[in-house]
C-alpha cells in the first residue's frame, strides 16, 4: 500500500504561482511513476502531469504545458508540481497519484494509488 498526502493548495490570483507537494509513505516511492490530476467543479478528473520513477522525462497536458513543472525527490519520497501563470480555469482539486506503470497520457482509471487532494482556487 501507498499513502499519498498533498499540500500547498490555496487561494491565489490569476498570474500568481503556487507549489504543490505530495509526500509518500508505504511502498518504495522510487518504484512508482507519479502523477498529478485535477478535478474542476462539475467536471471529470483530468490528467495534468506525470514523471516516471527515474525522472528521465516528463509529460504534461496541453492546457498546462509551459506553465507547470513536475519534479520528484526519491530520497525524500516527494513529488512536486510548480504552477506558474495560473489561470481561473486551473481551479480545482489537485490529486497526487502513483502507479507501478508509467503512462504518458493516462486516464484516472488506470492509476492505483491516490491522495485525497488539495484545493487550488484561482481568482480573476
Amino acid at each position: 500500500q501507498v499513502q499519498l498526502v498533498e499540500s500547498g493548495g490555496g487561494l491565489v490570483q490569476a498570474g500568481d504561482s503556487l507549489r504543490l507537494s505530495c509526500a509518500a509513505s508505504g511502498r518504495t516511492f522510487s518504484t512508482l511513476a507519479m502523477y498529478w490530476f485535477r478535478q474542476a467543479p462539475g467536471r471529470e478528473r483530468e490528467f495534468v502531469a506525470t514523471i516516471p520513477r527515474g525522472a528521465e522525462t516528463t509529460s504534461y497536458a496541453d492546457s498546462v504545458k509551459g506553465r507547470f513543472t513536475i519534479s520528484r525527490d526519491n530520497a525524500k519520497n516527494t513529488v512536486a508540481l510548480e504552477m506558474n501563470s495560473l489561470k481561473p480555469e486551473d481551479t480545482g482539486v489537485y490529486y497526487c497519484a502513483g502507479d507501478l506503470n508509467y503512462f504518458r497520457f493516462p486516464t484516472d482509471r488506470g492509476i492505483d494509488y491516490w491522495g485525497k487532494g488539495t484545493l487550488v482556487t484561482v481568482s480573476s
